[in-house]
Order: C-alpha cells, then structure tokens, then sequence
C-alpha cells in the first residue's frame, strides 16, 4: 500500500517585535547568563529573566530573541524567546529574518 503524499505541518513561528532582536548564543557564562551575537552587530552578554529562568534552557547555537536593555543595550539585554525546532529555524531563513548571520549554521 501506498502511503498518501504528507502535507506540510502549519507552523506558528514568533517573529520579533518591537525593539526585540534575532540572536546566536556563543559561549554560556553561568550564572543564567550568556554571550550572544545580535542580527545588528552587535555582541550582547545576555540574561534570562526570573520568570523563564526555570523554564527556558539555552545552549549554545540556539537561535533566541533578544531584548536589549533601555541602558546599556548595546552590551546588554535580556533572552525573552527560544526556537525549539529546526522548523522554526529553517521559516526564519526562508522568510529572509537570518540572512545576516545564515553562514554560521
């Protein structure tokens, strides 16, 4: 028997909005905080916030959402989101959101 052709899965993909930033983690500096290289440029030592702490868990390469401080954002800023699949990942690059920084994966 033949199987039926699969149709593609209907993905919700949270795109950045407002000042929020598209990032890279780089290194992992304990502490809940991290080093990540921002879709501007520039490179941002980054924490999760309180109430995610316990929920979200980023490693290095993963692709987050960034919101930089209102003072000293531009080394400094907060991981609001993380994609979890490659999914997510792979609609970022088609839709043209990591062009920048696509060479790195």
């Amino acid at each position: 028997m033949a199987k039926p052709p699969e149709q593609p899965q209907v993905l919700r993909v949270r795109i950045p909005k407002g000042n929020e930033i598209l990032g890279i983690v780089q290194q992992r500096l304990g502490g809940s905080r991290m080093r990540v290289s921002c879709l501007d440029g520039k490179e941002r030592i980054c924490r999760i916030p309180g109430r995610l702490r316990r929920r979200l868990w980023v490693r290095e390469n993963n692709v987050v959402i960034v919101e930089p401080w209102e003072l000293g954002g531009d080394k400094k800023g907060d991981i609001l989101y993380k994609y979890r699949s490659k999914a997510e990942v792979e609609y970022l690059k088609r839709k043209g959101y990591l062009k920048d920084i696509e060479e790195e994966f």
